[in-house]
């Protein structure tokens, strides 16, 4: 059976596509409070080499993630696919960008990743490496000049490792929580249906 995270990007990547960007993956996050449900959205490729031709904003846009925000909060409102109450956020990926799925580890050959295992390899859960290969499901990394083996359905989850030098920022925690947060955001509270309002209000609702 999938997992929660996936059975929402399964439902939810069609509308996203309709508005004309791309669901990169979700984090569906529980807690005792109320689930965070994290969409990561990003625009298709090649569309920023067009905005830029048009002289339109390029990448991710706080527009978009409210557009994204409203439509998918239609659709789990009708859908309600999550019990409880739980916060929706979307989210440009960022410079530290998730990584889901073979494809996308694919797209980001020759980057470095920090990657945590759903199930330990040769006693490690995490490992930090280059991104060496990727053939079907199984991605190559090279860690300190050995190849290290990992099947795509044992990542728990993988972040790029920005190139802070690159980029002209400093290797600093500081700097790393800053780009993270200069991307556009879109953060929304949700209550269950039987604690809605009469009016269509929810208790506790942004």
């Amino acid at each position: 059976m999938a997992d929660k995270a996936t059975q929402l990007t399964e439902l939810l990547a069609p509308t996203v596509e309709a508005l004309g960007l791309e669901l990169l993956g979700i984090d569906y996050l529980p807690a005792p409070g109320g689930a965070v449900v994290r969409l990561y959205i990003d625009v298709p490729a090649g569309h920023d080499a067009a905005a830029a031709e048009a002289g339109t904003p390029q990448g991710v846009t706080i527009e978009h993630c409210e557009s994204v925000s409203r439509e998918v909060s239609a659709q789990l409102d009708v859908e309600d696919p999550i019990s409880g109450n739980y916060t929706l956020e979307v989210s440009s990926p960022g410079v530290d960008r998730p990584l889901f799925g073979a494809a996308q580890f694919a797209r980001f050959a020759g980057e470095t990743a920090k990657v945590g295992l759903k199930l330990p390899q040769d006693g490690r859960r995490r490992l930090t490496g280059r991104i060496v290969s990727v053939d079907g499901e199984t991605i190559t990394f090279d860690l300190d000049g050995a190849p290290f083996v990992v099947q795509a359905d044992n990542v728990e989850k993988a972040r790029i490792v920005p190139d802070w030098g690159a980029l002209g920022l400093a290797a600093s925690k500081d700097k790393k929580d800053n780009g993270r947060a200069g991307g556009a955001a879109r953060k929304t509270n949700h209550t269950p249906r039987d604690n809605k309002r009469p009016d269509g209000s929810s208790a506790g609702a942004e």
